[in-house]
């Protein structure tokens, strides 16, 4: 019976323990940045159309800066570029801003506003 009490307490133990690992990884992913929800809208060999929403902290690693983009603000908002060399810039969407933006240096995107900030993308391939 003692065995059996030792096993019981040990199991036990290992439930408790793996419990408390898996809470303490949902807690850390929960602290990551959200990433930015991509919408598709359409697509054929030319272009590639979608919506891109960036809640508030929201981040973009995989900005198709390869190809031009005609990008057009839905809701106002502003994202924080963040290129590989170290350099930051600001982009302040105003709803209804239009721009093109032509093919460049890779960069991060996060909305730092307080704001969820909608864009339309018009991608060339």
């Amino acid at each position: 019976m003692k065995g059996v009490m030792m096993v019981l307490a040990m199991v036990a133990a290992a439930a408790l323990a793996t419990g408390g690992g898996a809470f303490a990884q949902e807690k850390k992913a929960s602290k990551e940045a959200p990433k930015v929800a991509m919408k598709a809208i359409t697509e054929n060999d030319k272009v590639k159309v979608y919506e891109a929403t960036y809640a508030p902290g929201a981040e973009n690693t995989a900005v198709a800066t390869t190809s031009t983009r005609v990008v057009r603000a839905l809701t106002n908002g502003q994202l924080l570029r963040s290129y590989a060399d170290g350099k930051k810039e600001t982009i302040h969407w105003k709803a209804g801003k239009v721009e093109v933006i032509p093919p460049g240096p890779a960069y991060t995107t996060k909305n730092t506003g307080k704001t969820t900030l909608h864009l339309y993308v018009v991608q060339l391939k």
